[in-house]
C-alpha cells in the first residue's frame, strides 16, 4: 500500500460484522497473511512502501456548497422507485472514454509511470488505477502502528465530532493533494463527496475521506477494500490494477459517518449517472 494519506470523513456504520445472519450472502473472505516476508528480496516490496510524500496534517479547508447530485439534482430520492441496482457494466460503459480534466497524469506508486489521468464528465470525475490500502486515522484491531508500518493516527478530514476517521469501518476513497496536475476542489469534489468503486463485477459506494500525495492516485480505506473483496491487509494488501473510481461532482454525504445513507445516496446518484444522455 502507500504512505499515509489524509482521511476524510468520520465513520460509524459497522460494515464488518463478526457474524453473518442465517441465509445472508457471505461477506468478503478473511484477510490472508501478509504476502511479503521480511528479508526476502526475491519478492517485490509491499505496494505502500513505494509511496512518496508523507501526510502532514489537515488538508486546506474550503467552503462547502449545497449538496447536489449529477446535473444539479439534489441527493434526495427523485422517484425512481425500486429500480434494479446499478451494475458494474452500466458504470463502466459510462466511463469508457476519457476526457482529461487533469493537466497531467499520476503514478500508481513511486517509480511507476505517470500514466493515469483524471477524466471528467459534466456530472463526475473518474480514474482507473490500483488500490492501495489507507489504514490511517482512528486505531483499531486491523489498523494500528503494529499492523501498518506507515500508520498515522491523524487524517485530513474528521468526523462530525472532530475525531479522525475509522478506516476499518468507513468505506472512503483518497484523492491526491491539490497540485498543478489537478485540484479536486475545482471539480466540486470535497470532503464527503459520494463515490462509486468498481472492481470486477462488484460496485460499492464510499465517500471522499482522505487526501494523499500530490503525484499519486489509487487508494481507498481498509473498509472499502474489504467491501470490494480485495485483500485489505495494510502491510501487503490491495490490488495492482483494475479499480475504477467515480466521484460525483457536487455531492456530499451528511453526516459523513452514516455509511448506510451514503450507500443509498450513492446508488441514487449512480442511477442518475448511467441514465443521463
Amino acid at each position: 500500500m502507500r504512505v499515509q494519506s489524509l482521511t476524510l470523513v468520520a465513520a460509524s456504520a459497522a460494515l464488518l460484522a463478526p457474524t453473518t445472519p442465517p441465509g445472508a450472502a457471505p461477506g468478503p473472505p478473511p484477510d490472508p497473511p501478509p504476502r511479503f516476508v521480511a528479508g526476502d528480496r526475491s519478492r517485490p516490496a509491499p505496494l505502500r512502501a513505494g509511496r512518496s510524500g508523507v501526510r502532514v496534517g489537515p488538508a486546506p479547508h474550503f467552503r462547502a456548497t449545497p449538496s447536489t447530485g449529477p446535473s444539479g439534482a439534489r441527493t434526495e430520492d427523485r422517484g425512481h422507485g425500486k429500480a434494479r441496482p446499478v451494475g458494474a457494466a452500466d458504470l463502466l460503459a459510462k466511463v469508457r472514454d476519457c476526457v482529461p480534466v487533469s493537466r497531467g497524469s499520476y503514478r500508481s506508486d513511486a517509480g511507476a509511470p505517470a500514466d493515469i489521468p483524471v477524466c471528467g464528465t459534466p456530472d463526475a470525475v473518474f480514474w482507473k488505477a490500483d488500490l492501495d490500502i489507507d489504514c490511517d486515522g482512528r486505531p483499531g484491531d486491523r489498523c494500528n502502528g503494529r499492523t501498518d508500518p506507515h500508520f498515522s493516527p491523524g487524517t485530513a478530514f474528521t468526523g462530525a465530532d472532530g475525531s479522525p476517521l475509522d478506516a476499518e469501518r468507513l468505506p472512503y476513497v483518497v484523492v491526491p493533494g491539490p497540485s498543478d496536475i489537478w485540484d479536486h476542489r475545482a471539480d466540486d469534489v470535497r470532503a464527503g463527496s459520494l463515490a462509486a468503486l468498481v472492481h470486477g463485477d462488484r460496485v460499492r459506494y464510499a465517500v471522499v475521506g482522505d487526501v494523499g500525495p500530490r503525484d499519486l492516485i489509487g487508494e481507498a480505506s481498509y473498509a472499502a477494500a474489504r467491501s470490494l473483496g480485495i485483500p485489505a491487509d495494510p502491510a501487503g494488501g490491495g490490488v495492482s490494477s483494475g479499480v475504477t473510481y467515480i466521484v460525483f461532482k457536487g455531492s456530499e454525504a451528511r453526516p459523513l459517518e452514516d455509511t448506510a445513507a451514503a450507500e443509498k445516496a450513492g446508488e441514487r446518484l449512480a442511477r442518475q449517472f448511467v441514465d443521463a444522455d
